[in-house]
């Protein structure tokens, strides 16, 4: 902060009240050469707003010195707040401290004067440090909903509002009307409550909160839903009282399907899955159960494609949001589309497509679901009809969903997103903020609400913040038999977060609330950036910070050494493993000359080989970029560790995801554009297989077994039906639906024409049955041994090992795994050795394989399989030989 130069900005809030008795100040809020100790600090606070801290007497609002405590501020404080250290602390006086509770009701303002009286700084305080010092209780309390018998008690925590009032309106009343108000209670953790009786059960309800809203510094009177709702109206204009345990919202396949169970973590073979996407273009749904929950209930070509995939090895599928999301009109007679006959007219290459997408956006029936509105709520544009959407129809739903995909013996996960909402401040669709004004958000050091996800960041390090956090999930666990969750941005969330999410859910017992909570799965995004990288805030929920919990993050550094480049480059062409790098140039200028791709692909390869083990950060590697041993901690990717994780179910393995290309566009961007059909297939089964058969999880994107494309589109939340088509009749994989939209796809946009303007990268039916067949046997090799999915640590560091790597038989384009099952205790496998090899190249390899003899044979189910290619894999002596762009699993009985 700079000297006040004129009035004092009061929309700064530079100041941090974080216990009872204590503020911060930041040291740059003092003059340049000016001794703290030696100005007057005075703090203000009014119930309805009006503070000029450099008016003169009289004033109508309160004040008190406020003393300069040159001791600074505890250890412990900057142990949970380390982003304040170097900050100056302030000590109110005890009778003031004693009143804090009425101050936070209102305006909150910290002022230095000089001792003649002088202004000098002014500017507001940021709360969440003080309210959860004095509001600790409250973790503890039952918000939302609560049941006693037939008996509703509805609970708001809003500690710093004036006056909290419930609006009700009867299930046969019109919301039109303004309903009836009836007054809440205050209770001493801040919560405001209400019970009810039998007839509230269907009623709809908003909380109506009088409170002082920093951004229009004035006292506002808020309508808002529950940000515990568990049941909304269509559009969530309103919450429903719902009793979840009423045996009509419970499906009979539901209630009565035992949740699949997982021998271990690593055992998760995941299917990333939209709910719309799945069926909202398959005509064995009928038509009005298409993109909604209830189309997962019926036989179904969607249905017979996940069954197959279950049978051959596939045990989880993970939902894109499913919560109730600002995005989506829930209305389908409101919802608009383009007629599909306009968006085929247009070129393959052309911007038309978008363009008409574009303009009915504000109406769509697609997106994402990354934009959260009430986080314990399902969505109501996934439900079959109006009615279902309106209240409780949504649970019976869903869980009807949840059974049918239990009764294919899938596990469930849901994508959760704790780390920003989809508004903030007084807007319409914010609901945090409006009932606790800047507390749930994480704020700027000048008070600014943080947007490094590009929404506003919710502050889970705060204590009420992170209990919805931790609410929600027991809720879908418990309530709705979710056997898991992914976590949007994990990194943005503290380890602290997670550790109570893991603890909560540890709880849960079949005795008591029907779930096994210590079943459930947990994993997410642990990225490091924003205003949290480093640890700034908090210790991070990241990669490398997660060791012993058995949370999982995804393996970013196999995707980008497979795949080659990185998500966000501006030239899409850059090469790696799986795509030609070196092996099959396509002669662009980003990939370098020969020996800069040489060295680009050893270094991949080792990137490939530490996610094969798991990403094991003790695991010493024959290093091909190194030429020497090292710890996978030691090599480097974009400037940090490679490997991080401490046993292998702390890694997730994929080599595409919703977020950006697929694994199919990926190809046809990199691949030299004159490679043949047959070989993209392949290729594209050997990026899978890449990911598929190393140790730990592992994760497909939904329609990457079917060369899934969206036409080069990589960021598709808005892209509708249109870019996001899935085709279970394996018919169309997609390509060539127009060029995506040119704002969210920057400088690639250039390259995509003449990709799409290509025919012949298109792939037939015939292809794209073929990579089916290919997918398929890929899973039941991973399936058919446990040597691909061990437990732990030592055993991979045991019998895990890359025999050719960095010798002189290493060939650029193909990695060599074996795991011997005759060293340590064995797995109790049928199959005492298994070697792995996989030829990225175009070109059959041959090369002596240590440990490789000639009882090793080609596993029984690439014998028996659908490629014939790999079939003329074979070993001759200790030497292996392997037909081009494949891979090949040689096994050896005991």
């Amino acid at each position: 902060m700079r000297r006040l130069q004129g009035p004092p900005d009061l929309t700064l809030a530079p100041g941090h009240w974080v216990r009872r008795d204590l503020i911060a100040w930041p040291a740059d809020g003092v003059p340049s050469g000016v001794d703290p100790a030696e100005l007057d600090w005075q703090l203000h606070w009014s119930p309805d707003g009006g503070i000029d801290p450099g008016a003169r007497e009289p004033v109508v609002w309160d004040i008190d010195e406020v003393r300069f405590d040159l001791d600074g501020l505890p250890e412990d404080v900057l142990i949970e707040r380390p982003h304040l250290r170097g900050y100056l602390a302030l000590r109110l006086r005890p009778e003031t401290a004693a009143r804090a509770e009425q101050i936070l009701r209102g305006q909150v303002v910290l002022s230095l004067h000089q001792a003649s009286g002088r202004l000098v700084n002014a500017g507001s305080l940021q709360l969440p440090g003080v309210l959860d010092d004095l509001y600790a209780a409250a973790t503890e309390a039952q918000l939302g909903l609560s049941w006693q018998g037939r008996t509703p008690t509805l609970r708001l925590w809003a500690p710093t509002a004036h006056d909290v009032r419930l609006r009700i309106w009867g299930a046969e009343d019109d919301l039109h009307d303004p309903g009836r108000s009836l007054p809440a209670t205050r209770e001493a953790d801040g919560c405001w409550a209400i019970s009810g009786g039998p007839d509230w059960l269907a009623a709809r309800y908003r909380w109506e909160v009088t409170v002082y809203a920093p951004s229009g510094r004035r006292v506002v009177t808020n309508q808002v839903t529950d940000p515990y709702s568990v049941s909304l109206t269509v559009n969530s204009t309103h919450a429903v009282i719902v009793d979840l345990r009423d045996p009509e919202l419970a499906p009979e396949q539901w209630r009565t399907t035992p949740q699949p169970r997982l021998s271990h973590a690593v055992d998760q073979v995941i299917y990333e899955l939209h709910v719309r996407d799945f069926s909202i273009s398959d005509k064995s749904v009928p038509a009005d159960e298409r993109g909604s929950f209830l189309a997962f209930t019926r036989d179904s070509l969607g249905i017979r494609h996940l069954k197959r995939l279950a049978d051959a090895g596939l045990n989880t599928v993970q939902l894109l949001p499913t919560f109730d999301n600002a995005s989506v009109e829930e209305a389908k007679e409101r919802q608009h589309r383009p007629p599909k006959a306009d968006l085929r007219a247009a070129p393959a290459d052309s911007p038309h497509q978008q363009r008409l997408i574009a303009l009915t956006v504000t109406n769509s029936p697609y997106n994402w679901g990354y934009d959260p509105w009430h986080y314990q709520a399902v969505e109501g544009s996934y439900c079959a009809s109006l009615a279902s959407a309106e209240g409780a129809g949504r649970v019976h739903e869903f869980r009807a969903m949840i059974g049918a995909l239990h009764g294919l013996g899938l596990r469930v996960v849901l994508d959760q997103v704790f780390n920003h909402t989809a508004s903030y401040g007084q807007n319409t669709k914010s609901v945090l903020d409006r009932i606790v004004p800047g507390y749930y958000h994480r704020l700027s050091p000048l008070g600014f609400t943080e947007h490094s996800t590009c929404c506003p960041n919710v502050a889970t390090e705060h204590a009420m913040a992170q209990k919805l956090m931790v609410d929600s999930v027991l809720l879908w666990a418990r309530d709705y038999k979710v056997d898991g969750f992914r976590f949007d941005l994990m990194g943005h969330h503290s380890l602290a977060n997670m550790r109570a999410v893991r603890a909560a859910l540890d709880a849960l017992t079949p005795e008591r609330d029907g779930v096994d909570g210590s079943a459930v799965t947990l994993y997410g995004e642990g990225w490091n950036f924003g205003e949290v990288a480093d640890d700034a805030r908090f210790v991070q929920a990241r990669q490398g910070n997660l060791g012993g919990t058995g949370i999982g993050t995804f393996n970013d550094r196999l995707r980008d050494a497979v795949r080659g480049g990185g998500p966000f480059d501006h030239d899409p062409r850059g090469q790696g493993f799986g795509t030609g790098l070196l092996t099959a140039s396509n002669d662009s200028p980003v990939n370098g000359d020969g020996y800069h791709q040489r060295d680009r692909l050893l270094l991949d390869t080792d990137l490939i080989q530490l996610g094969l083990t798991g990403n094991l950060r003790d695991y010493w590697l024959p290093a091909n970029s190194r030429r020497q041993f090292v710890r996978g901690d030691e090599l480097e990717y974009n400037g940090q560790p490679a490997s991080y994780a401490g046993e292998p179910d702390e890694v997730i393995n994929y080599v595409d995801a919703h977020d950006n290309e697929t694994l199919f566009d990926a190809l046809t961007l990199k691949l030299p554009m004159e490679t043949t059909m047959a070989d993209r297939v392949r290729l594209n089964t050997l990026c899978l297989a890449l990911a598929t058969l190393g140790q730990g999880p592992v994760m497909w994107h939904a329609g990457t077994d079917i060369l899934r494309s969206k036409s080069l589109d990589r960021n598709s939340y808005n892209s509708g039906d249109w870019f996001n088509f899935l085709d279970w009749t394996m018919t169309d994989n997609g390509f060539g639906a127009g060029l995506p939209p040119e704002v969210d796809n920057g400088p690639k946009w250039d390259f995509f024409r003449p990709f799409l303007a290509d025919v012949a990268l298109k792939p037939s039916p015939e292809d794209i049955a073929e990579a089916h067949a290919q997918a398929l046997d890929l899973l039941r090799l991973r399936a058919s041994t446990r040597l691909f999915r061990l437990a732990s640590g030592h055993e991979i560091r045991t019998k895990l090992t890359f025999p050719v790597s960095n010798t002189a038989h290493q060939i650029p384009g193909v990695i060599v795994m074996r795991i011997d099952d005759s060293v340590g205790e064995p797995s109790q496998d049928e199959w005492s050795s298994l070697v792995t090899v996989f030829n990225a190249t175009p070109l059959p390899a041959r090369l002596p394989v240590p440990g490789l003899d000639r009882r090793h044979v080609l596993h029984p189910v690439q014998a028996r399989g659908h490629d014939a290619v790999v079939k003329g894999a074979r070993v001759e002596g200790e030497w292996a030989r392997v037909p081009a762009r494949s891979y090949a699993v040689f096994v050896r009985p005991w």
